[in-house]
């Protein structure tokens, strides 16, 4: 089967491309950088948006694993930022995968995020059934995305499938989550022993695993899903299992919630503090019932896998 990953050199991309390339399929790689590997055909973008002209790259192919996009961008400097993500995550998406249906591409493979759901859960985990509730320019364009592939399954042959993870962690993990390796690097006490949060995540080999079930499984088409590694944990929990990875005591201080809430709201930081003390849950039974599915590693042999590859 020939299968075509956008953002091929991403943290996700090279993940999937390495484990394709161990299966029989033909990989098909769109980036901006060129792959040095022999074992991949490469097609060279230096602009993903509308225009974008994908017909020599989708020429044969099967299916399309679509991790290109505009992801979260610090300190935005685009004068209309919304539009800045729409031109990418919504625009060139619909071009591609409608691109991909003339060119009789069976399936395409589009990676979401849990924040079409939202940015916090209460009561109860999320699921594929919940009324969507994009917050930020990310979460809504990525819904928007969805809802013109699903658009465009209904009116052609191709198949959609929509993946929504939340973070994901793993070899070459860059932002919030190798900060907070660095800090628990330095062996300093610190201020997060009293939370007891639960949030959901995924290791990148857990959820390639999953993105590699759906490129065959009939029961994926046109089906979203959610999903992590099944294991829901505190901000307390995560940094006692990077510390053990790293052989390192825990040294966490029970500093109570509503303290460290006000103090990062203080300093400008509301956001931190939402995902330091807030709960993210996702319930991946879909996942698991309709696939048949299961993460193949645990959380701390992916926080251990993480920690000793980086």
């Amino acid at each position: 089967m020939n299968i075509l990953v956008t953002g091929a050199n991403g943290f996700v991309g090279k993940e999937v491309c390495q484990r394709l390339i161990k299966t029989d399929h033909h990989i098909i790689a769109l980036s901006k950088s060129v792959i040095a590997s022999n074992n991949i055909r490469h097609f060279e973008v230096t602009h993903f948006d509308r225009n974008t002209d994908f017909s020599d790259a989708l020429n044969g192919v099967d299916v399309v694993i679509h991790l290109a996009g505009r992801a979260h961008v610090l300190h935005d400097k685009s004068e209309n930022p919304y539009q800045a993500y729409a031109e990418v995550n919504i625009a060139a998406t619909k071009n591609l995968a409608l691109a991909s249906a003339c060119s009789g591409v069976k399936r395409f493979i589009f990676i979401s995020s849990v924040k079409v759901n939202g940015e916090a859960t209460s009561n109860a985990a999320f699921n594929e059934s919940d009324m969507p509730n994009p917050e930020d320019d990310y979460g809504k364009t990525k819904y928007e995305a969805e809802k013109e592939l699903r658009v465009i399954a209904a009116n052609s042959n191709l198949e959609v499938v929509i993946i929504r993870p939340p973070l994901i962690y793993g070899k070459g993990v860059k932002a919030n989550f190798k900060n907070l390796i660095n800090l628990c690097q330095l062996r300093l006490p610190l201020p997060f022993g009293d939370l007891h949060n639960k949030r959901s995540m995924v290791y990148v080999e857990n959820l390639v695993d999953f993105m590699i079930s759906c490129i065959t499984h009939p029961k994926a088409a046109n089906e979203t899903f959610l999903i992590s590694d099944d294991e829901d944990v505190s901000t307390n929990e995560l940094i006692q299992t990077i510390r053990q990875s790293l052989d390192i005591p825990a040294l966490l201080i029970p500093i109570p919630q509503q303290w460290l809430v006000f103090f990062l709201s203080l300093i400008g930081k509301k956001s931190l503090s939402t995902r330091l003390c807030g709960n993210l849950q996702v319930d991946i039974s879909k996942a698991k019932t309709l696939l048949g599915w299961k993460p193949p590693y645990s959380f701390k042999q992916g926080i251990q896998k993480t920690i000793h590859n980086n």
